[in-house]
């Protein structure tokens, strides 16, 4: 019975997830930006701004400058999951990948540096003033339920080990849309109900940041105002001015 409702609920969370996601995505490019506003020093090349988003996305370029503990933690948790994730393709790969089993043991640890990044964000949330000033319940929340994803994680490789080759045999099994048998562990089941919650909740979240940066006007433009009039795709269609009346008294 808790098979088929924990099968049934990662494929609900996987058809949310992705329409959810697809659907934002498609809502951020059909945004009009009608000005011109990148975040000097901008690049003056596309090129350059291809490096830029490079910078961005692999070593929060903007993050740096602006607050290095703030970076800390960020590179501990994003570089961490990101180990996690990796390792975890094992579970969906059969056989596994040559690459996949490279990564195994820098994964484990990598669950260890997750959880210290995220708790160094929430602390941060807690005790900094203007952070905490701004924040709202959905960031706590959210901060907590990754961490809930990361610390059972952890607690099923070293303190309630669970059947893995069981946990593979089941997602397997749903790859090809068919229900096996999932280990009845209480860690397993708490860590794959909150992994379903974190896919849900996904796409109306802040953490759509993800995709979000490679649509921010501010960081993808080229500053080139000054060589090239900005003119929005939206704009660029809409039919020429009229022209103008000339006065009673130019008549």
């Amino acid at each position: 019975m808790l098979s088929t409702l924990y099968a049934v609920l990662f494929y609900v969370a996987t058809i949310l997830l992705i329409v959810g996601t697809g659907m934002k995505v498609l809502k951020y490019a059909k945004t009009p930006a009608p000005l011109k506003i990148p975040v000097s020093p901008a690049p003056r090349t596309k090129k350059g701004v291809v490096l830029r988003m490079g910078r961005e996305v692999t070593l929060f370029q903007s993050l740096f400058k602006s607050n290095r503990w703030i970076w800390i933690f960020a590179i501990l948790f994003h570089y961490g999951m990101l180990l996690v994730l990796l390792r975890h393709l094992r579970y969906f790969t059969q056989p596994v990948w040559w690459w996949v089993e490279l990564v195994q043991p820098f994964g484990v640890y990598a669950g260890f540096i997750m959880v210290a990044g995220l708790a160094g964000l929430l602390f941060r949330r807690i005790f900094v003033n203007r952070i905490r000033y701004i924040s709202s319940p959905s960031d706590y929340l959210m901060l907590l339920l990754i961490i809930g994803i990361g610390v059972t994680g952890l607690g099923m490789k070293f303190l309630m080990p669970v059947d893995i080759l069981a946990v593979k045999t089941f997602f397997l099994g749903l790859m090809r849309f068919e229900i096996n048998p999932l280990p009845m562990h209480f860690g397993l089941l708490l860590h794959l109900g909150l992994v379903a919650i974190l896919m849900i909740i996904f796409p109306i979240s802040k953490l759509m940041h993800a995709p979000g940066l490679f649509f921010a006007p501010s960081r993808t433009q080229v500053d080139n105002a000054r060589e090239f009039r900005h003119l929005s795709a939206w704009a660029a269609q809409l039919p020429p001015l009229p022209e103008a009346i000339p006065d009673a008294e130019e008549k």
